[in-house]
């Protein structure tokens, strides 16, 4: 396995891990990232894909990211999706951040103000 490949499921292990703490929801590594119909890469959370990205420069997964977990958002028909972004030099679960588009963070807002 290479270095890449362990760096990134260590990402992947560690987001599921704080999530999982943080929403009380059991989050978890989903299998088959990469491939043509990509689903994201936890599951766990009802109705959201997630994606995960931890690299040298932050500003590169911030701008690409969200756009592609919105494709995996439609691939898993699910309502929402969310980027998971690991800032590198950064100690704690403060080196993760949530981005999101502005529709993205629209359609969580009015879904979670509905009644």
């Amino acid at each position: 396995m290479n270095s890449k490949k362990r760096k990134g499921d260590a990402a992947e292990r560690e987001a599921a891990e704080l999530l999982s703490d943080a929403t009380g929801f059991s989050v978890r590594r989903k299998l088959g990232a990469g491939r043509q119909d990509d689903e994201g890469d936890l599951e766990g959370i009802p109705k959201t894909v997630i994606q995960i990205a931890s690299y040298a420069n932050p500003s590169v997964p911030c701008l690409k990211k969200p756009r592609e977990v919105e494709e995996q958002r439609k691939n898993a028909r699910a309502r929402f999706a969310a980027s998971l972004i690991r800032w590198p030099r950064v100690r704690g679960p403060d080196k993760w951040r949530v981005v999101l588009t502005i529709p993205q963070f629209a359609k969580l807002i009015k879904a979670a103000l509905k009644k």
